[in-house]
């Protein structure tokens, strides 16, 4: 049985307020949304007073990623999207056309993925890796075929 949104929110130490609620329900279905994605796709539907500003909007999204509800992801070029997908060491793939995303599963399937050659003293506990090329679609478009 799937957690419910408000039981998932108290899981983390977080209280469950219409505005979380509403982002989380929104990401559903929607992986790799912008902010502005979310805002259009919420709209006026957050109950209580005032609703979610966008100030709002941007507080609750961090919130989020820092009790690992959600993943920020940031594409070059793009701007920075969310997803419900984490704890999973997974990666992306995006169309340099479209703007696309695709999740892809890590081989490896423990994080780090990949070590640097030098660690400069760091403890390496994360690899994000992006591929970047044209989807199907683009390249079907391109092509006229």
């Amino acid at each position: 049985m799937e957690q419910s949104v408000g039981d998932l929110l108290r899981s983390k130490g977080l209280r469950s307020t219409a505005q979380r609620r509403a982002i989380l329900t929104a990401l559903r279905g929607h992986p790799h949304s912008t902010a502005a994605e979310l805002e259009a796709r919420i709209g006026a539907g957050v109950p209580g007073p005032g609703g979610l500003s966008r100030q709002g909007l941007y507080n609750v999204l961090d919130d989020l990623t820092r009790a690992q509800l959600i993943r920020c992801i940031e594409p070059a070029g793009s701007a920075a999207r969310y997803e419900l997908r984490v704890g999973d060491n997974h990666h992306h793939l995006v169309c340099r056309n479209c703007g696309r995303i695709e999740d892809v599963d890590c081989t490896v399937g423990a994080a780090p993925c990949l070590d640097p050659v030098e660690d400069k003293g760091f403890v390496i506990d994360e690899a994000e890796i992006t591929w970047w090329g044209q989807c199907a679609e683009c390249r079907k478009s391109a092509t006229g075929a």
